[in-house]
């Protein structure tokens, strides 16, 4: 078994049995099929931004894009910065059969076989999407970036505009760092290729005073899933580049803006929180490993600055000892700010009011502050009461940690079948995860991550150990493995 609709049938199944609609109804089909499209023209309540030159940056295969920007350099070294986001909410009326399924399964999951989005494609990479040379409504997110990074003259409010280029972030990358050409889409317009570079500008001292306050410069390996012919062929790594940070830079920058607005509007609003993680002493006891002292207490620029320098010494090895850090830190989660009452920081990112507000295609908390932030921009009450907004960050909470299961599930599965004729072989691997019910491992060639079922005494996360492959099962997504001493 190696083909991909094997592995579609096993990410089906996978959607089916953690409680996801892999289909939609018939009724939210009908209603995306009788969907028109919103109302293009201008009004005082929408402002007229056609003619500045927004563009997109987003994978190569992505259609459903969910944000754009514009920027244009100002006196004393700031920068206006312009943050466009699809406006998803015109044609998802709530309580609607789309919207039904949205709730319930709350994100597009995104698996090694095929991705289920959260809304139907007519709408999520048609009608909304921010779409290459298209003219469409936006939530736009203003701000002013001064010289030092620091956020001023904030604004928030809906407009009409126009993608004058659909970037990839690996032929931005490439190009910013003199790999590759220009690419194509903004070779013919030095004013476009100069928006590239006061947008990378901008976002890179927006980055600087994050770091400064603690940011955590993370970076993963991610499987890739390759196919040649129908035929699983390899899972490679896929790792950040500068287009990348550009894109999640204006990102956090946008979250935080909204998250104030919301505020400042006196509206409950849904926001993103990362827990003070339980596990410090265990990354005490990493850092010690690597000749580093970390405050006994969790410390956020501690730890960055930890990080910042093991990146700078060890930099083929950093992504292992951002997973372990990861694993450690524990997965964020959705909580609910009133204004006038403490709710705790983003500890990773070290900002203390992120919303998550920059992906309405898919993910329906986006979607869910899209409305508050319409609602405020209108001078109308809220949508959602503060008890509707608690349920809804409790079920978007538990529902992503169950997609996160569901892509991981699959994943393994398909590094099953890679290694399945591999039985035997030795890899070298790092410890990612360490609990009562086992202690699982990450090896790079191919990437995958699978469980030690001989030989885990001892082990914790971050650890580094000689595996030898034991088993597969392919269906369960199991790899085994046993340590070699």
């Amino acid at each position: 078994m190696s083909g991909m609709n094997d592995l579609r049938r096993i990410a089906r199944q996978a959607m089916l049995q953690r409680g996801f609609l892999p289909d939609f109804s018939a009724a939210a089909l009908q209603q995306s099929a009788s969907a028109g499209v919103a109302p293009r023209e201008a009004k005082p309540a929408i402002r007229d931004l056609r003619a500045l030159l927004w563009l997109s940056i987003d994978n190569d295969e992505s259609r459903d894009l969910d944000q754009l920007s514009v920027a244009r350099a100002l006196d004393r070294d700031a920068t206006q910065l312009l943050i466009g986001i699809a406006d998803v909410d015109t044609l998802i009326e709530p309580g609607s059969p789309i919207d039904d399924h949205a709730r319930s399964n709350t994100t597009s999951i995104y698996t090694a076989a095929q991705i289920f989005p959260m809304l139907p494609e007519r709408i999520s990479t048609d009608l909304t999407s921010l779409a290459d040379r298209q003219e469409r409504l936006a939530i736009v997110v203003e701000m002013t970036v001064t010289a030092d990074g620091s956020i001023a003259d904030t604004d928030v409010y809906r407009a009409l505009v126009f993608n004058h280029a659909r970037l990839a972030y690996n032929d931005v990358s490439n190009w910013l760092d003199d790999r590759a050409p220009v690419p194509a889409a903004i070779g013919h317009s030095p004013e476009l290729q100069q928006q590239v570079r006061i947008q990378e500008a901008a976002s890179e001292r927006l980055r600087k005073v994050r770091h400064a306050l603690g940011a955590m410069r993370l970076e993963t390996i991610q499987a890739e899933t390759v196919f040649t012919n129908g035929e699983l062929s390899d899972l490679r790594p896929a790792t950040k580049n500068r287009a990348k940070e550009l894109v999640e830079d204006q990102m956090i920058a946008a979250n935080g803006v909204i998250a104030r607005f919301l505020e400042r509007k006196g509206l409950a609003s849904l926001r993103r929180v990362l827990q003070t993680p339980k596990r410090w002493d265990r990354i005490v006891a990493l850092a010690a490993s690597h000749g580093e002292r970390l405050p006994d207490q969790p410390d956020v620029v501690a730890l960055s600055t930890f990080l910042q320098r093991r990146r700078t010494a060890d930099p083929a090895r950093y992504a292992d000892i951002s997973l372990s850090v990861i694993k450690m830190l524990g997965s964020g989660e959705y909580g609910v700010a009133v204004p006038g009452q403490p709710i705790e920081g983003h500890f990773g990112l070290a900002v203390s009011d992120y919303a998550h507000s920059t992906a309405p295609n898919r993910r329906f908390p986006d979607l869910v502050t899209q409305r508050l932030v319409k609602a405020a921009i209108a001078g109308n009450l809220a949508p959602y009461s503060e008890q509707e907004l608690r349920i809804v960050a409790r079920h978007c909470t538990e529902r992503e940690d169950e997609a996160a299961k569901v892509e991981r599930q699959v994943r393994k599965s398909a590094a099953a079948m890679l290694l399945e004729s591999h039985i035997g072989r030795e890899f070298d691997a790092i410890v990612t995860g360490a609990a009562d019910k086992g202690i699982w491992v990450r090896i790079n060639k191919p990437v995958a991550e699978g469980r030690v079922v001989r030989g885990s005494q001892g082990l914790d996360v971050g650890d580094r150990v000689r595996v030898k492959l034991l088993g597969v099962d392919i269906e369960r997504g199991f790899i085994d493995f046993g340590t070699v001493m």
